[in-house]
């Protein structure tokens, strides 16, 4: 029918019409699609200092390892509440010109976690800036490349009042008379990394990822049914191990140890709690710990109290959820 050796110009209209039926189907309906997505009543617009957190996060290549995406697979549920759906990427003010939208944040290769709940599970600011200083400083495993272009060092007499000094440990920075402060670039990816939190659907019926995820957590609720708290341990792992360790030793000159610890060994309670619920800031010797009060509940931090009372050596009193909740109303009414 065509002899498209003799008839260019059936060719290169065939080869234009196969362009753009393909460009219809990979671009236009696609974007025709999005103009029905809209933000969810709880997604928060990103600050400024996000935005250009985002572009950071794009200028620096952190997609080519970290997602943003949890799947509707078991392996990905550790990440969020529930899989992704379009609404959890749209933000008004993150278009990047009149042409391009978004930059694209789902990534492809996962070689890090994901990051679509990291706002939640790593809320503090100077865990995040001692990962991107050294990753190994508190994650000793880590194969993600160190950012020491995102800081400066400065000598003690010239640090500012509002320079963010990151607590290095000395394993990883030993110099006399000279910190590690962060630069612009650092805090406004910060910024928008603590952003990151997956927002809930009003009224949303949980989801199920796969038959089988489903029954382990019908499991999982009636050992808890059947327990008076759920495992500290898993939890402690989940909220607790990045910047203590697995093996509650911390990290020298970040996180304080809680192995032999007298906050977490003491018979009363009420200050290990108090901490978990409100927070620590010692800037003098350690780095700043976000409060969990909003994150957790009475019985998943008396779970995790439990833990750290009954590991690596210590051995103190259980705490009961009754107690966490005494705790928790006291503090609340002095707020």
């Amino acid at each position: 029918m065509f002899n498209f050796h003799k008839d260019h110009k059936n060719l290169v209209n065939t080869a234009l019409s196969g362009f753009v039926f393909l460009s219809i189907i990979v671009a236009v309906l696609p974007a025709y699609q999005l103009q029905d997505v809209e933000p969810l009543p709880k997604q928060p617009e990103l600050t400024e200092e996000a935005l250009k957190g985002l572009n950071v996060f794009i200028s620096e290549g952190c997609v080519a390892c970290h997602t943003q995406q949890v799947r509707n697979i078991e392996m990905d549920k550790i990440w969020g509440a529930r899989p992704s759906i379009p609404s959890d990427y749209y933000y008004s003010k993150q278009r990047l010109d009149v042409w391009r939208q978004s930059p694209s944040l789902l990534g492809s290769e996962r070689t890090g976690p994901d990051l679509t709940n990291i706002g939640k599970r790593q809320p503090g600011q100077q865990w995040h800036l001692l990962h991107l200083y050294n990753p190994r400083s508190v994650v000793s495993v880590s194969i993600m490349p160190a950012y020491p272009w995102l800081f400066e060092e400065k000598d003690t007499i010239s640090i500012r009042e509002d320079d963010i000094i990151v607590p290095v440990g000395p394993n990883f920075y030993n110099k006399a008379g000279k910190k590690i402060v962060a630069k612009e670039e650092a805090l406004q990816l910060v910024a928008y990394l603590q952003s990151l939190k997956q927002p809930e659907i009003q009224g949303e019926i949980p989801i199920d990822f796969i038959p089988a995820a489903k029954k382990k957590r019908e499991k999982g609720n009636a050992e808890q049914a059947s327990n008076s708290l759920p495992d500290g341990q898993q939890l402690y792992m989940q909220t607790c191990s990045a910047c203590h360790q697995e093996n509650g030793q911390g990290l020298v000159g970040a996180f304080p140890p809680l192995a032999g610890s007298a906050v977490v060994q003491d018979e009363n309670p009420e200050l290990l709690i108090k901490i978990i619920l409100q927070g620590y800031d010692a800037r003098s010797e350690y780095a700043q710990m976000p409060p969990f009060a909003d994150q957790l509940t009475d019985a998943e931090i008396a779970a995790i109290a439990n833990h750290e009372r009954s590991s690596w050596g210590n051995d103190a009193p259980p705490i009961s959820e009754e107690e966490v909740k005494k705790i928790r109303a006291f503090v609340t009414q002095l707020n």
